[in-house]
């Protein structure tokens, strides 16, 4: 993987249909655990600590686009069983 991360930025419009119920995008785990992984290995490569803390809370933003504190723990108690 490069040393690099390009970002390209878009402007993502929701749409409202005619009842009001408004369309999101679906998102899937693989993409999100991609790009946590991407943004970790950037932040390895950073000396700075405010630039790191942002990308951190961008790497946590992410993250709970599709996981939830549960899915944590229980990622959290598999890594500590497979050390173990």
């Amino acid at each position: 993987m490069s040393d690099e991360l390009s970002i390209n930025s878009e402007e993502i419009e929701l749409s409202s249909d005619a009842a009001g119920d408004e369309e999101f995008e679906e998102i899937s785990s693989d993409e999100v655990d991609r790009v946590v992984e991407a943004i970790d290995e950037l932040i390895a490569t950073i000396q700075s600590e405010n630039i790191q803390a942002i990308l951190e809370d961008a790497s946590n933003s992410i993250f709970a686009l599709v996981y939830d504190e549960e899915d944590l723990e229980a990622m959290e108690d598999e890594i500590q069983d497979e050390a173990a």
